[in-house]
């Protein structure tokens, strides 16, 4: 039976995060925070389905085309490629906070106001990317597409393990590692802690290039400007639709250049909010009700349980069926966003992931009758459709 065991990361860092509530404070885990966080972590880990194995091509295609030196796998060649991809990751990781076409897909990352496991999995396919783009130096040094995926595997979990508030310092594993006493610095908003702490699983880069500094003071997590949304579209495309606002204002090439090059501090800060009014853009003051948690939580669930099985068993799907599943998985943390917001249109959401799942069925069981009893099923809530919409938002709000 071919499965993908990689599959296996989902419930396994869902147990760690759980075991993490379980031994912490319960005011650092919001609701709405956890399930956002959970939100990005699950449309990456099913985009990286989609998209690993094209970083294996192409990292081969670059190694057999383009390589300077030929290294063999031994013992000295493993520490050096670890020493140069944790070097890389320090750059990409500090460009992506110092220059705006890297922020727009770093800043996802650090816009949860809680630091805990579930902030480690708000990572996008957007960063994935960029970090890829920054690696493909690896297989032109000479680094085979075996070899660099395989230590990225092991040097990405790492990471997980700093987005915690259980641990405290650790004496003198503080001068080689990052901890997570240091990553802690580096998601602070506190003016002391800005731009901080780079490092991924070594911290002498910070210390060689001058960007290290310690925790002295309770961080306060977030954004300098908290957002304003727990919306999953407006988290990933804000600061995309701040720099196009901020390109079109610009009135010189240069000033147009540095919307793009420059760094995020320089861009108005005035564009955000007017976006936000035109967009409709704001935390609902209604708290949640117990209904509506209940069925977020419950959606959470089922979303990480279909994300499982669906990468478990990927080698069994067709590309339709790959397709189907993968919109169904990103409509599903799409509308729990909506639900965050308590926005009127996820009803819509929950008709258009029926019609997707009942696809996905037809494409499993082709068969006439299967198809006349879906027809039926799609058939009941078309014909009842405003009746189960009020009644929908009347338990949900």
């Amino acid at each position: 039976m071919h499965l993908n065991y990689l599959a296996l990361a989902v419930p396994v860092f869902t147990l760690l995060m759980l075991l993490e509530y379980a031994c912490s404070a319960k005011e650092k885990f919001q609701f709405d925070e956890s399930v956002a966080n959970l939100n990005v972590g699950i449309s990456e880990r099913l985009c990286d389905l989609l998209c690993t194995g094209l970083f294996f091509f192409f990292y081969d295609w670059l190694h057999r085309n383009f390589a300077i030196f030929t290294i063999k796998e031994n013992w000295l060649t493993w520490i050096l490629l670890f020493l140069f991809t944790d070097f890389i990751w320090y750059w990409y990781h500090r460009f992506g906070h110092e220059v705006n076409l890297f922020w727009s897909v770093h800043v996802v990352h650090h816009q949860s106001e809680d630091y805990n496991f579930t902030v480690s999995a708000r990572i996008t396919i957007f960063q994935a990317v960029a970090r890829a783009l920054f690696w493909s130096v690896l297989p032109v040094a000479g680094f085979s597409a075996h070899m660099i995926t395989t230590l990225l595997l092991i040097h990405g979990s790492y990471p997980f393990f700093t987005h915690t508030q259980l641990i405290g310092k650790l004496g003198w594993l503080e001068w080689i590692f990052v901890t997570p006493s240091h990553h802690r610095v580096h998601h602070s908003s506190n003016e002391i802690y800005l731009d901080k702490n780079y490092g991924d699983v070594l911290i002498i880069w910070d210390r060689i290039f001058g960007t290290f500094t310690k925790e002295t003071e309770k961080p306060i997590y977030g954004l300098t400007t908290p957002l304003k949304s727990h919306s999953f579209l407006w988290q990933h495309f804000h600061f995309w639709l701040e720099m196009a606002v901020a390109f079109k204002r610009a009135s010189t090439l240069k000033e147009k250049w540095l919307c793009i090059a420059g760094k995020p501090i320089n861009i108005n800060a005035a564009i955000r909010p007017a976006l936000e009014r035109k967009f409709g853009i704001k935390k609902s003051k209604s708290p949640l009700t117990q209904s509506l948690k209940k069925h977020i939580r419950l959606q959470t669930i089922i979303t990480l349980a279909t994300l499982f099985l669906f990468i478990l068993f990927e080698h069994y799907f067709t590309p339709l069926q790959l397709l189907i599943g993968g919109l169904f998985i990103l409509l599903s943390v799409i509308n729990t966003g909506a639900m965050l917001e308590q926005k009127k249109w996820i009803f819509y959401l929950e008709y258009t992931r029926l019609f997707l799942l009942v696809g996905f069925i037809q494409t499993y069981y082709p068969g006439k009758n299967v198809l006349l009893l879906l027809t039926i099923v799609l058939l009941i809530p078309t014909l009842y459709f405003k009746t189960l919409k009020n009644y929908y938002y009347k338990v949900l709000y």
